[in-house]
């Protein structure tokens, strides 16, 4: 029974109750009955999802807390490995799944377009919306989260405790909370992987971090948008630039690597300059029974020879030396501090010979094993709770170093305590004895050790000496020394502390057997920077944390902006010189450290919750962003500075204009966050308006295929406030929207232009449920008052006349619709004439207005009057003449004004309906485009015939009559045709002797949606026999444009 109770953790009444429940009493039955209550009582258990930071990590926290017991098996992700095992935490016994990450779980990332080099221009990055996402290679963990989670009651994070560690954390939260958002959450902050510190951790569950999560958010965007934005740059010009020297080569950027590479700069230029300056000294030697003392100067050394000279020379007049003063002190050679991550990096590089990143990589690995405490942290003071005795119980079976052990429990720990803390992890210290290790696995273990033991011993004492003399009223000094205890360096050999043995003197002795000298020397450069000089000085400016320190180097080192010479030390490369000191010339230190400072700064305040992340953001993008401006106008300077450090002439770049699909018309209605800009399409033959976020946005709007050409301006359509809407200049086939706009005009696309948007077939960009709409105020704007100095007109002519007198920009326009009213009956048939002042379709009846703009007739030419303020001129400036419509049709008896020229090389081809008179005038603004206006859209001539019948074809061209040549029933009947051919015509058929009205052969606005994408109407069905043109293209069912299909739509992406 005992045995069974341990065994299934079943209570021993229980057992004894059961055994009347069995028939056959035999062991087998027995095990195998309470193997099935013990899991029925598993699977009744309370669920706990543990998550640690690495495998290694998670298998040893499950090993400790389960005493071995733990069952494995595997998950979605070959790497992490899934463990459980049970365990008694939140009062009561519970089956915990420990398993873990690959460090961070989700990357930030540009979205759709931004990420492209070629296409995003780098200055958006700044502003570029950026997302969180999963990568490939790590869904499979991904997956195990979400699968193991759904069980669970509880979420315990076993990342590690710095700031990284956190965001790593809600990393974890954020996929489990998608899958169980009630899932209660728990934070375990520990040090180092030994049953106490689990324990202790387990005991002590807090709640994650969020500002330590805000300060690496915050850190990581700004180092993708500077990094990406800096990086494309450098890259894509430079490469043009010396295409021979750097084709292949990515020029990075980054706020930490290149203030590492400035400092590496700033010595090496040092080194350069230095000029070596000579000095002189004096130097008095004794020798007695073999020792040799050397006296050095008090003054130490002279830049002056002939002053030295004369001293040296008045030495030799009285080569007596007097004792004149004799001192000894105790001395102390202080044992080192306790190890935190800066020291042990520079340690690992200069005593082991081990570069600072592969030193981390190993301590990492020490530390996820358990034998050595949290290597990260910035802390130099040992806590008082930690037991440092039983650490140092551990170290006394070591043939090495465990004899010096055992005196050190005999004097008690007593560590030299440091200055520095950050309240999270104890300085680095050996955890756990292994005797096992290999090559610098064992090299860094035993650093780790020693330093451990030294600095929790004595320090090394000693006695000085030092003995004054003086020769001629000059004076000269030895120092000696005598140890008299070693201490901590009998087990610490990474400092050297050596005896320095004389003769003895007595006060007031003379000497005589000495010797003079005037050595002679020259000032030396300063050394180049080894890694730990560089750690250094990143460490004391703020240039990146003691974790991210030896990555940096590692970085420019890879770039090639750094060499490594034969003793160890940084030599800046061609490139490397060139990009500071290109930076230098445009009066943009980068390469200092001022402005990574700051930002560390910053990010310690967001940690400690006094300063806000979004502010941060905001003030440093903003700060990076007026420089790199700054960058791309002095780029030429970059250069000249590098094509000095290459010895090449540097290509001419031509300063190429951004394409038009780059630039950006406005925010992205939909998703707030992306860019709607202008893109070709695949075929070359078209335009659209999409978001950059694409595929995480799908906003569209397609343009129709008449469109050659569309350009952002720099104009920003004040209709559209507060949305930030950029203009666009559009340039149409010829006569595809007359005559309600020219054929190139600039307009808005932002939703501001209804009937622009319904002529061209195209739905505006809408935003999502969730975003606010900016166009409540564009819409609202539009509805004038009546006694606002508008006229009410009907919505056809007015919007004829208004844009024939807008000139080539319509975005000056001033009429005001309804886009309710305008969309409303689009599907409905209605009847009336083109162009008419009485019309029976509720779309057409409601109004709108349009300003009241006196015209100002040209002045009058050849002698003739000029007209009155009431006459109707043409555009020669003469007064034009009425005449009526004749021909049997719906425009019959219709009256319109004509230049009152009959010749053809005088007349100018004016053309307007009479009783459309009261309707705006032309300003100024309409001859900058009246020539083109009239060339396509006023009948000529030979088809004032035509026009006088009020025939017109789907280009709003007057219909050319012909007539049928060919034999057969329909020879001789007349028709009417588009003008400009069958090439270029619109496909316009009608015959001469039909009934009907204009509207039923050419109108695009009674009947259907618009324009189509082709510029022609999309209202005019034909019927089934029906030979005046192409057939129509099948279009898509859900955004009615055709190409596609409702399976291949792009709103469905």
């Amino acid at each position: 029974m005992f045995a069974l109770k341990h065994l299934f953790r079943v209570p021993g009444k229980e057992i004894i109750q059961s055994f009347y429940k069995i028939k056959v009493f035999n062991y087998e039955s027995i095990f195998l009955y309470y193997k099935n209550y013990s899991k029925s009582k598993s699977d009744e258990m309370v669920r706990v999802l543990n998550v640690a930071e690495k495998n290694d990590a998670a298998k040893s926290i499950a090993e400790i807390m389960s005493r071995g017991g733990f069952r494995r098996r595997d998950g979605r992700s070959v790497y992490n490995k899934i463990y459980e095992f049970s365990y008694n935490i939140f009062n009561q016994n519970c089956q915990m799944i420990m398993t873990s990450v690959s460090g961070h779980l989700l990357n930030l990332e540009f979205t759709g377009a931004y990420k492209s080099w070629q296409i995003c221009n780098p200055v958006v990055l700044f502003e570029a919306p950026v997302v969180t996402e999963c990568l490939p290679d790590y869904q499979g963990i991904k997956q195990t989260l979400e699968a193991e989670v759904r069980s669970c009651q509880y979420l315990i994070i076993w990342t590690d405790g710095d700031r990284e560690g956190e965001n790593i954390g809600f990393e974890i939260i954020e996929v489990c909370k998608k899958m169980k958002p009630n899932i209660k959450i728990f934070r375990a902050r520990f040090s180092e992987i030994t049953p106490q510190a689990i324990a202790r951790a387990c005991d002590n569950l807090v709640p994650p971090d969020q500002r330590m999560s805000d300060a690496v958010n915050v850190r990581r965007e700004l180092d993708l948008r500077i990094g990406a934005a800096f990086t494309r740059f450098q890259t894509l010009r430079l490469r043009k630039v010396f295409p021979d020297v750097l084709a292949n080569q990515l020029i990075s950027y980054g706020s930490c690597q290149f203030p590492t590479l400035g400092f590496v700069v700033e010595r090496y230029k040092q080194v350069q300059a230095f000029i070596p300056e000579a000095f002189w000294k004096l130097r008095v030697t004794h020798k007695r029974e073999d020792v040799t003392t050397d006296f050095s100067w008090k003054r130490g050394r002279l830049f002056d020879h002939p002053a030295c000279l004369a001293l040296y020379q008045l030495c030799l007049e009285e080569p007596m030396a007097k004792v004149v003063d004799i001192k000894s002190r105790n001395k102390s050679k202080w044992r080192p501090q306790p190890l935190d991550t800066v020291e042990f990096e520079k340690l690992a590089s200069r005593k082991l010979r081990i570069n600072a990143k592969e030193a981390m990589t190993i301590a990492e690995k020490l530390y996820t094993k358990g034998y050595i405490s949290y290597p990260r942290t910035e802390t130099n003071i040992f806590p008082k709770e930690l037991n440092l005795v039983s650490l140092v119980e551990q170290q006394r079976e070591d043939p090495n170093w465990g004899a010096f052990a055992e005196r050190v429990l005999q004097w008690g720990p007593n560590p030299r305590q440091g200055n520095k803390t950050d309240n999270a992890h104890p300085p680095i210290h050996p955890t756990k004895y292994i005797n096992t290790l290999q090559g610098n696995d064992k090299a860094v273990y035993e650093l780790v050790v020693r330093h451990f033991l030294a600095c929790v011993s004595k320090d090394a004492e000693g006695k000085e000496t030092t003995v004054e003399i003086d020769v001629n009223d000059e004076r000269f000094a030895v120092n000696g020394l005598m140890i008299i205890a070693r201490n901590y360096l009998d087990v610490y050999p990474y400092d050297k502390w050596n005896a320095k043995v004389f003769n003895l003197f007595s006060f007031g002795h003379y000497l005589n057997k000495i010797s003079f000298n005037m050595d002679e020397g020259e000032t030396t450069a300063p050394n180049l920077l080894t890694e730990a000089d560089l750690i250094g000085l990143m460490e004391k400016h703020g240039i990146g944390t003691d974790a991210t320190h030896a990555e940096h180097i590692e970085t420019i080192k890879s770039r090639l902006y750094v060499g490594v010479n034969e003793g160890g030390r940084f030599i800046p490369g061609e490139l490397g010189m060139g990009l500071v000191e290109g930076y230098d010339l445009m009066g943009l230190h980068l390469s200092k450290p001022n402005l990574r400072a700051e930002l560390e700064a910053d990010l310690k305040r967001i940690s400690e919750g006094t300063k806000d992340p979004k502010v941060v953001l905001q003030e440093q993008v903003a700060k990076y962003k007026e420089y790199f401006l700054e960058i791309v106008r002095q780029a030429i300077k970059l250069d000249s500075a590098l094509a000095t450090y290459f010895n090449v002439t540097p290509d001419t770049v031509v300063e190429e204009n951004t394409t038009p699909q780059l630039l950006p018309v406005m925010k992205c209605p939909k998703c707030q966050s992306g860019d709607i800009v202008i893109r070709v399409k695949k075929d070359n033959k078209g335009f659209f308006l999409s978001c950059m976020s694409y595929p995480n946005c799908n906003a569209v709007m397609w343009l129709p295929d008449s469109l050659e050409q569309i350009s952002a301006t720099e104009e920003e359509c004040s209709q559209c406030h507060p949305r930030a809407v950029k203009k666009v200049r559009l340039k149409f086939k010829a006569g595809t929207l007359m005559p309600f706009y020219p054929d190139e005009f600039v307009s808005c696309l932002g939703g501001c232009e209804p009937d622009l948007l319904e002529m061209m077939g195209c739905h505006p960009i809408n935003p999502s449920r969730n975003s606010n709409s900016s166009s409540s105020t564009a819409s609202s704007s539009r509805n004038a008052s009546s006694d606002s100095g508008y006229e009410s007109t009907s919505h056809a002519s007015s919007r004829f006349n208004n844009h024939f007198s807008s000139g080539v920009s319509t975005s000056s326009r001033s009429q005001s619709v309804s886009s309710n009213a305008f969309f409303q009956s689009n599907n409905q048939s209605s009847s009336g004439s083109f162009m008419g002042s009485s019309v029976s379709n509720s779309r057409l009846t409601s109004s709108s207005q349009v300003p009241r703009n006196p015209f100002r007739p040209v002045p009058a030419s050849n002698n003739r009057p000029a007209p009155s303020n009431n006459d109707i001129v043409c555009n020669c400036g003469k007064k034009a003449i009425v005449l009526v419509v004749r021909k049997d049709g719906p425009t019959k008896g219709r009256q319109f004004y004509k230049c009152p020229e009959v010749s053809d090389n005088t007349k100018c081809n004016f053309f307007l309906w009479k009783d459309e008179e009261n309707s705006p005038e032309p300003q100024n603004t309409f001859s900058g485009f009246q020539d083109n206006f009239t060339s396509r859209f006023q009948p000529s001539s030979a088809q004032n015939e035509n026009l006088e019948n009020g025939t017109l074809c789907r280009c709003n061209l007057p219909a050319k009559l012909m007539t049928v040549r060919k034999e057969g029933p329909t020879k001789g009947r007349q028709f009417y045709t588009c003008p400009k051919g069958r090439e270029e015509g619109c496909g316009f058929f009608q015959w001469g002797d039909a009934d009907g009205s204009i509207m039923n052969a050419s109108s695009s606005f009674e009947h259907g949606n618009g324009f189509n994408r082709g510029g022609a109407s999309s209202s005019s069905r034909r019927s089934a026999n029906s030979d005046d043109g192409p057939p129509n293209k099948r279009k898509c069912g859900i955004c009615s444009q055709p190409g596609h299909n409702r399976k291949k739509c792009p709103q469905n992406r």
